[in-house]
């Protein structure tokens, strides 16, 4: 039964490259903005020093109003030294945040790389079913281990691709409605098939599970993609 798939290895690898180097460019730009504000930020003491040299280079400021004058600049500068201290206290505290987010979007981005490679391992290898047993009595399949509640319609759907099945046959839409209708191919509709395909797989629930079960082969039609060796029909 050909299959047409598509290599997903070599875009995975070059996906997390592209993340591994899209994050440490964005922690290289983020610490050199932040380095960059640090450094480019006045000294704390500027003000208090140029006040300073304010009272060395003219000893003739005696007067009352001028020293009053000088000493309220002197406590403006404190003031600004105090804010620059916290400007710098708040950029630190901003760069660590920013960091952590990266390492948490980091830590998210390789889960979600490590869950693609797993869903593609599994699309390329298909489901491995060891036993496909459905009980047409209990309107019931056992898939493995898990069992499937199924009405009528669906069992119906689920018994002619599991003949065609082990018969080697690819069932269409058409072929579908025709066998379970009675009608004759040519009265029947391909979307008449294609919604009975979709009720069996919403029956299935899983949609993983119901889309790689029952294959969809690009202009030849629905197939069991399993082993006919483990079906069985009681």
């Amino acid at each position: 039964m050909p299959v047409t798939t598509t290599s997903v290895s070599e875009s995975l690898r070059s996906g997390s490259r592209l993340v591994t180097i899209g994050i440490g460019a964005i922690v290289a730009i983020l610490a050199v903005v932040g380095t960059l504000l640090v450094l480019t930020l006045p000294d704390a003491n500027a003000f208090n020093a140029r006040v300073e040299r304010i009272f060395v280079e003219n000893d003739n400021l005696t007067a009352q109003p001028v020293v009053k004058l000088l000493e309220i600049l002197a406590q403006s500068g404190t003031a600004f030294g105090d804010t620059l201290t916290s400007y710098r206290m708040v950029i630190f505290v901003l760069l660590v945040f920013a960091a952590a987010m990266l390492v948490a979007a980091l830590v998210f981005l390789v889960m979600l790389v490590g869950l693609n490679r797993r869903m593609a391992q599994i699309e390329r290898s298909g489901i491995e079913v060891s036993s496909l047993v459905i009980s047409r009595e209990e309107n019931k399949v056992y898939l493995n281990t898990m069992g499937f509640k199924l009405t009528d319609a669906m069992m119906e759907t689920l018994a002619v691709l599991a003949e065609a099945r082990m018969d080697d046959d690819i069932l269409t839409g058409v072929e579908i409605e025709a066998v379970i209708s009675g009608k004759a191919e040519g009265d029947c509709e391909e979307a008449a098939g294609a919604t009975r395909i979709k009720r069996l797989r919403d029956g299935l629930g899983n949609q993983m599970v119901s889309e790689l079960l029952v294959k969809n082969i690009a202009r030849r039609g629905y197939v069991l993609a399993i082993d006919k060796s483990v079906i069985e029909v009681v």
